[in-house]
């Protein structure tokens, strides 16, 4: 093995480009926002991966809600209470689909509109 290869086995790829924050977001939301689409539309049968595709949203939520409220969090205040209000109503409908009192369909909505605001576009499906 060479020092290239042992550089590249090591350190990954250079030509490969750093991640940004936005985009590590965006990826993890995109990837649990799939899940809790395909268990939709999986039906009453797909519940249980429902419930961990919920799961997997909530504590993303609730990491979100913990770094709002740091103070290193250089979003703008108005921004902040806008998102820690979504990730509350998050917390609430989730407790509510799993109980049966509600379905998911909105989170898969809320989720979708973060995601447009993370790339900047004004369509992400």
């Amino acid at each position: 093995m060479n020092a290239h290869s042992m550089a590249v086995a090591a350190y990954g790829n250079p030509n490969t480009a750093q991640k940004t924050g936005r985009s590590a977001e965006y990826e993890v939301i995109a990837r649990i926002t799939w899940r809790l689409r395909k268990a939709i539309d999986g039906g009453a049968a797909s519940f249980p991966a429902l419930a961990e595709a919920m799961t997997e949203n909530r504590r993303l939520w609730t990491e979100f809600a913990s770094d709002l409220a740091r103070s290193e969090n250089q979003l703008p205040d108005s921004l902040k209470v806008q998102l820690l209000n979504l990730a509350q109503f998050t917390l609430i409908h989730t407790n509510a689909v799993l109980e049966g009192r509600a379905d998911a369909d909105v989170l898969v909505e809320v989720n979708t509109a973060i995601m447009r605001g993370l790339s900047g576009k004004a369509d992400v499906s």
